[in-house]
């Protein structure tokens, strides 16, 4: 059967066992949308025999995902990977002293998914939105309007390499319309519980499942 493949930061990785190889398992998953998504796809399809990995890791920007990507990426052979980075990359430069640029964001997310297509001829790619709720703890004023260049680029790329491209933001300010912000995430960056199935839906819908 087929590999699928979850990367990304904090929000992917979501309390995974990083000593576990495991797939299609909790301590594998983590508890975030990767398994909401993972168990619903493992549902629908109990005859495609899949595999599931989720290989995000917390704090992880563009270019640690370059550093680790052969071993956690290109070895496991996916057939779609999906791949959530981004808020990091802004985050840190206000926060925690990253001295990473907008043009550094999208450079290396081009030197990734490159070597992807390269290496992995055919692999579908899935691209989530990094997002931010405003208003929220970690998520002031100070983040706009920078971080919505992030955001664009994430879009670009996804349109450039003909990646499905889910909006988390678009996705997280319609359901602030029902619960404000702090209802769905816990400090403005990661989701809450509700905020964890609100992302799986998302990209459920967004691959067609």
């Amino acid at each position: 059967g087929d590999v699928v493949l979850f990367q990304g930061d904090s929000i992917t990785d979501s309390g995974r066992d990083w000593g576990k190889n495991e797939f299609n398992t909790i301590p594998g998953l983590g508890h975030g949308y990767v398994l909401l998504s993972s168990a619903q796809l493992l549902n629908d399809h109990a005859d495609k025999n899949l595999t599931i990995y989720n290989k995000g890791v917390s704090g992880n920007k563009v270019v640690n995902l370059l550093g680790r990507w052969n071993q956690d990426c290109i070895k496991l052979k996916p057939a779609v990977v999906s791949i959530m980075i981004g808020v990091n990359d802004f985050w840190h430069t206000l926060d925690f002293g990253y001295k990473g640029t907008l043009q550094v964001y999208k450079d290396d997310y081009h030197k990734l998914l490159d070597g992807t297509t390269k290496e992995l001829p055919g692999v579908k790619l899935i691209i989530g939105e990094p997002f931010g709720v405003r208003g929220v703890k970690a998520v002031t004023d100070k983040w706009y309007p920078a971080f919505d260049g992030y955001r664009q680029v994430s879009r670009d790329i996804a349109a450039e390499y003909g990646a499905t491209f889910i909006p988390y933001q678009t996705v997280f300010d319609k359901a602030a319309e029902t619960a404000p912000g702090s209802y769905w995430t816990t400090d403005g960056v990661h989701p809450s519980i509700a905020g964890t199935s609100l992302m799986s839906h998302a990209w459920l819908k967004a691959i067609g499942k």
